[in-house]
């Protein structure tokens, strides 16, 4: 039993969820969230901690956004595009049971006190900035650290935020 609530978007991931772990889940059905929905959210936030675990795409990651700038100390899980990919469809509904828990179990915690260990320098050295192949390598780099992919800007906020150590990102830049 996952002790956190997750955060998901609808009811096909809830059973994708369940059909992988024993959890509570709340389902945000989209962007546009009541005032209520948002109560539920803060009560499990307060109460047990969250996960948020949106699909790998443009929607969920806005919603990703909008849950963690109102609960920072919370917990996300990152589901890469190809396993969460099924007819075309991206979500967290088409991952099989595997692919969920191994995300689940690296879910990082975000934190508001975090330190900017990483800067545009550490990405641009690595190949993850200003070269034809840096968004393959940080989509790549991001699966290898459970982090999500992310443009530039996202990514280097991503690692500084998730507290990802330098020997980690080395480690797994040299798996690349």
């Amino acid at each position: 039993m996952i002790k956190e609530a997750i955060i998901v978007e609808g009811r096909d991931d809830t059973a994708a969820i369940n059909r992988a772990v024993s959890a509570l889940t709340i389902e945000t059905h989209g962007f546009g969230m009541p005032e209520s929905m948002w109560g539920i959210i803060k009560k499990a936030y307060e109460n047990q901690g969250i996960i948020i675990f949106t699909d790998p795409d443009y929607a969920g990651n806005k919603i990703r956004r909008k849950i963690a700038d109102r609960f920072p100390d919370c917990k996300q899980a990152f589901l890469p595009k190809g396993k969460a990919l099924k007819n075309g469809n991206v979500g967290v509904e088409n991952a099989t049971p595997e692919d969920i828990i191994e995300a689940l179990g690296h879910a990082h915690c975000t934190t508001s006190d975090r330190k900017d260990s990483f800067t545009e320098e550490d990405l641009f050295n690595c190949g993850l900035i200003g070269c034809p192949e840096a968004k393959e390598r940080r989509e790549r780099l991001g699966n290898l650290l459970s982090i999500g992919y992310g443009n530039s800007k996202t990514f280097l906020k991503k690692l500084n935020q998730f507290n990802i150590t330098k020997e980690d990102f080395y480690d797994k830049v040299k798996e690349l």
